[in-house]
């Protein structure tokens, strides 16, 4: 399932056992719950409980690629399974045509995370989704590529809002809509995409690298001589192509076999901040 962030793996969020698939495809834990896609805000408040500020960022953010980290409605649908657990859910409106006519043709609320192994890079492609998970998938739904290359920003709103995960959705733009974010600290476990090694290519990642070593591959940043083994992220510093080009790049250059591959600095404000946090989980060095 193409989304405007990467590829689903997708299942009924209502089905433990559509779950439990999932869950094997991706050797994923069982502590980490599921996002659940919905078709609008509507369809959105029969599973979660949505105070005022949930609601103005729903309807500033949405559709889009921000998640919502919130209680779930006691008559909420959404099996145990798919929330880990957890009296909470994690709920977004997808902002890409055929997720959400997929979402408005099954009318309910449907898991869909990102269709690879668990820990390996995300899929931006059709074509990367099916190499990684695609055997298990019962069909396949071609978008093209995926606008935007990262998964959503979660923001969990259980207490004082927190950030539990960047995103295209900047910090920046919530605080200026709602106020300061506090950081993830207690909540992390509320979220995707928080363990400490996670959308890793097999080869290692070493960051902060302003060229690369004997044997690495390299991402580049910015303006760099192109050549073998050198795929730049945006030659001219755009850092929503960065984004949209990470994974993609991240998996070509695992494919040449480097010892390494070896990223170049990539500024932290705004949507940098997001690439920061997949590149640091990639290298292993977030918690």
């Amino acid at each position: 399932m193409p989304t405007e962030t990467v590829y689903g793996l997708a299942g009924s969020a209502v089905d433990p056992l559509a779950v439990a698939a999932i869950f094997a495809a991706k050797g994923r834990p069982q502590f980490n719950p599921l996002i659940s896609h919905v078709a609008d805000l509507a369809a959105a408040e029969k599973i979660a409980v949505f105070s005022d500020v949930a609601r103005r960022l729903a309807v500033a953010f949405w559709p889009g690629p921000l998640t919502l980290v919130l209680p779930s409605h006691a008559q909420s649908p959404v099996c145990d399974l798919a929330r880990a657990g957890l009296d909470t859910v994690a709920v977004r409106v997808p902002n890409h045509p055929v997720a959400l006519a997929l979402t408005q043709a099954f009318d309910g609320p449907i898991v869909a995370p990102s269709a690879n192994r668990s820990g390996r890079p995300s899929p931006t492609t059709l074509n990367h989704a099916q190499e990684e998970t695609g055997d298990k998938a019962a069909m396949a739904l071609d978008g093209g590529p995926c606008r935007i290359g990262l998964e959503s920003t979660v923001v969990s709103l259980l207490d004082r809002p927190r950030l539990l995960r960047p995103g295209a959705v900047t910090r920046q733009e919530i605080e200026a809509l709602i106020g300061p974010l506090a950081e993830a600290e207690t909540d992390a476990k509320r979220s995707p995409g928080r363990m400490a090694r996670h959308y890793a290519p097999n080869a290692p990642v070493r960051l902060e690298a302003d060229a690369p070593r004997p044997g690495e591959a390299y991402l580049a940043f910015g303006p760099y001589a192109a050549g073998p083994g050198v795929w730049n992220l945006s030659p001219t510093s755009d850092l929503a192509q960065a984004a949209a080009n990470l994974f993609g790049y991240l998996r070509a250059a695992d494919l040449t076999g480097p010892i390494a591959i070896a990223v170049a600095p990539i500024p932290r404000e705004g949507l940098g901040e997001a690439i920061a946090d997949r590149l640091m989980r990639s290298a292993g060095y977030v918690g």
